[in-house]
């Protein structure tokens, strides 16, 4: 179910105002073991305010009576104050993009019978079989608590230290590890004072930048399924070179000082410690010099606690189990490849026979992504594994595209597939039809989403042994727009694309100028077989351009072999923009006359760079919140794809916009540029923009900058939102000589 189109009110304000149409759409599912209640989250109360309403509320299906009830209303819980966030939680959901506000995450106990979450850094609890909620009067501000597996305990994060606290009110709180604790705030001090300085930037139980921002790690501390201990993760971020963030629109307030862990430069200090409720600690030990990384932690019944810690440069990682009591680890296994390897969601995990499952790149022809347990490979080069979703006793649950040697084609498909453990059939697809779909699962409750190409938004569906039992009703907004979208590949290497044309377009109407509206960068797949992915590019369509997104190599989805294709070379991503363009203008009516683009963050790294080297092709660029020079983006992600800058300095040269031939080439023509850029953004610092500006002004380029006042690297302000997508519309307009008052 969705709510109704509001034809009242232009595509910008309602994309802003609904944050891309996903208030009121359920997300956030968990399944309790029972099979008897699905927990989600999902804003509003109901049709009427959830597609605009920004507070995410806690509901609970009932799978018995097939009836959703409200287990957590934060309206209610902060009396209709509003919420007011610490700084470690507003850094938390920037890493995460969460723009919203209400119950944004949660943790639940081993039965889902407990959820505990956090609102204004106070900390709540929800029975959820009894559906009432509650505050523990605990210090704060309280950031990530997680109920212990048995439902007694709560631990969080406060003030740079895990604490623990009764799940029943008792007020029985205690600092387990960092300031507070016995013996380990002492212990920090201590440290402290032999390095001369003080334990500020020591924090327990917080995932530090680069997991959170590039590693897809969240989380900084792990219960034991016996609830009698934890992992907690100690951050050190003073070696971290500190970046200044300060916003010129308020010269009275001080800049603010950001651990920033740019390529080349030093990372926080990760330790892993197992404490026990009496706040004793065992640390963990590792060869921490040689896997600095700590990538993914696992803790369940199927095995001791097992990590996954990589190498710098991301070409070996090694696969440890823990002795909790001891610290000791052992190699499980240890992995090598040549470019860079992959983490994955979901993985590493146990079977419950204590088998390693686990994501794994094999070589051959084009390669194969596969999912590996124990010894053997379960999967073949017919499927391309994206994640694991769930490990079964009989089976595991994964998401996949299809793989290099797939009968046929399924452009930007994600399906879900259960793959069995031992026996025949071994690969069964669960979702049906062309789209992205996904899940969540216990036992024999299965919740699975799915996104289609032709209709708004997604469907979720609750299955029990694979028959629909419920549905959960979504309720966000539905987009007027009328512009559809023609998935197909272009060129020689097949690049997957999107192509979008104008409602009311006729071959009488003649050819169209061209946005090309990509990401371009790895990791971040643009062409999918849904419909939302596509609103701004559809809303574009409507202004009167065809519009084209291309994924190029670098994307997921393909083959391990088609996104390494970019190692020394991000800028490989234009050549692939080009030809895809070419291909497909023989087959749609593009006039390669008047050719823009437009990105944001690599995306708008791509756009510079396409009107940089190839104004040939590309008449016009908007560039928003580009990485100009790779020397200013973090460790992780730059030095996976480019080395290290004072190993291999001409690689970071070539692939800079800086130092980009484009800026000083005397000859014309030179295309106008469009920049815009957040100035508080801590992901690609302002200083990006500013550097590339200087460039162009030094080299007589034309461009303007749009700077954004108080705008992190996301823009959820409304207005702000609104206005950019017009603004740039009249400047694509402008620069490519169109009506200025054309629809």
């Amino acid at each position: 179910m969705t709510s109704p189109r509001d034809e009242s009110v232009s595509f910008p304000r309602q994309y802003a105002r609904t944050q891309r149409f996903t208030l009121g759409a359920p997300r956030g599912f968990t399944v309790s073991p029972d099979g008897g209640r699905v927990v989600f989250l999902r804003s509003g109360t109901g049709p009427a305010d959830a597609g605009t309403d920004r507070s995410h509320r806690l509901w609970v299906l009932d799978l018995d009576t097939g009836r959703e009830r409200l287990a957590a209303d934060p309206e209610v819980l902060l009396a209709g104050a509003a919420e007011e966030l610490s700084a470690e939680e507003r850094a938390r959901r920037e890493r995460a993009r969460e723009g919203s506000g209400g119950i944004v995450g949660y943790g639940v106990d081993g039965a889902v019978e407990l959820a505990a979450f956090a609102l204004s850094g106070r900390l709540f609890t929800a029975e959820l079989r009894a559906g009432t909620a509650r505050e523990l009067p605990v210090p704060g501000p309280v950031v990530d608590p997680r109920p212990s597996p048995d439902g007694r305990w709560v631990a969080y994060v406060a003030g740079g230290a895990l604490r623990v606290c009764g799940a029943d009110g008792t007020g029985d709180d205690r600092a387990l590890a960092g300031p507070g604790a016995d013996g380990e705030g002492a212990a920090d001090a201590e440290e402290a004072d032999a390095e001369g300085a003080d334990a500020e930037g020591v924090t327990y139980g917080l995932a530090e930048f680069i997991a959170s921002e590039e590693m897809n790690r969240g989380r900084g501390f792990w219960w034991s399924p016996e609830s009698d201990r934890l992992l907690v993760a100690r951050v050190d971020e003073r070696p971290v070179r500190r970046w200044w963030i300060a916003d010129p629109a308020h010269p009275d307030r001080a800049p603010q000082a950001v651990a920033y862990p740019a390529a080349g430069t030093a990372n926080a200090e990760v330790r892993l410690f197992v404490v026990d409720l009496a706040g004793n600690r065992t640390e963990v030990e590792w060869d921490r010099a040689a896997f600095p990384y700590l990538a993914r932690v696992h803790w369940s019944a199927g095995g001791p606690p097992l990590l996954l810690v990589q190498a710098r440069d991301q070409r070996t990682q090694a696969y440890l189990a823990v002795d909790p009591d001891s610290g000791a680890t052992r190699t499980v296994r240890r992995e090598e490849d040549p470019v860079w390897l992959e983490l994955f969601t979901g993985v590493p995990a146990w079977t419950a026979d204590g088998r390693l499952v686990r994501v794994e790149d094999r070589p051959g022809e084009g390669g194969a992504r596969v999912l590996a347990v124990g010894d053997r490979a379960l999967t073949d080069a017919r499927l391309h594994v994206r994640a694991v979703l769930d490990v079964g006793s009989e089976d595991v649950l994964i998401s996949a595209s299809a793989g290099e040697a797939a009968e046929a084609p399924e452009t930007g498909e994600i399906h879900v597939y259960r793959v069995r453990l031992d026996g025949e059939p071994g690969v069964e697809r669960l979702s049906e039809g062309t789209g992205v779909h996904g899940a969540v699962r216990s036992g024999a409750v299965t919740v699975l989403s799915s996104a289609r190409p032709d209709v708004p938004g997604s469907v979720t569906r609750v299955l029990r042994d694979g028959k629909r039992v419920a549905e959960v009703a979504s309720y966000a907004r539905t987009p007027g727009l009328r512009a559809g979208v023609r998935l197909t590949e272009a060129g020689a290497r097949r690049i997957p694309c999107a192509v979008l044309l104008p409602s009311g377009w006729t071959e009488a109407d003649g050819p169209l100028p061209v946005l090309m509206d990509p990401y371009g960068g790895p990791h971040g797949q643009r062409v999918l077989a849904a419909h939302n992915p596509h609103l701004t590019s559809r809303w574009f369509a409507e202004q009167g351009f065809a519009v084209v997104v291309a994924d190029g190599r670098g994307m997921p989805g393909r083959s391990p072999a088609w996104e390494k294709a970019v190692h020394r070379d991000l800028a490989l991503s234009l050549d692939d923009q080009v030809d895809a363009l070419r291909a497909l203008a023989g087959r749609f009516p593009l006039d390669l006359g008047r050719v823009a683009i437009r990105g944001w963050s690599f995306g708008g790294y791509l756009a510079a760079l396409a009107a940089l080297r190839r104004p040939d092709v590309f008449h016009a660029a908007v560039v928003g919140a580009p990485v100009t020079d790779w020397r200013l983006y973090d460790t992780h992600y730059t030095e996976r794809y480019l080395g290290r800058p004072d190993e291999e300095p001409e690689v970071y040269t070539a692939n800079s916009l800086l130092s980009d031939d484009g800026l000083t080439d005397p000859r014309p023509p030179f295309r106008p540029m469009m920049i815009v850029h957040g100035l508080a953004d801590d992901n690609v610092v302002m200083a990006h923009t500013l550097r590339l500006s200087s460039a162009l002004l030094a080299a007589g380029r034309p461009h303007e900058v749009l700077p954004l006042s108080g705008v992190t690297h996301m823009t959820p302000q409304e207005r702000v939102a609104e206005n950019l997508l017009l603004l740039q519309v009249d400047f694509l307009r402008r620069s490519l000589g169109l009506d200025p008052s054309s629809d």
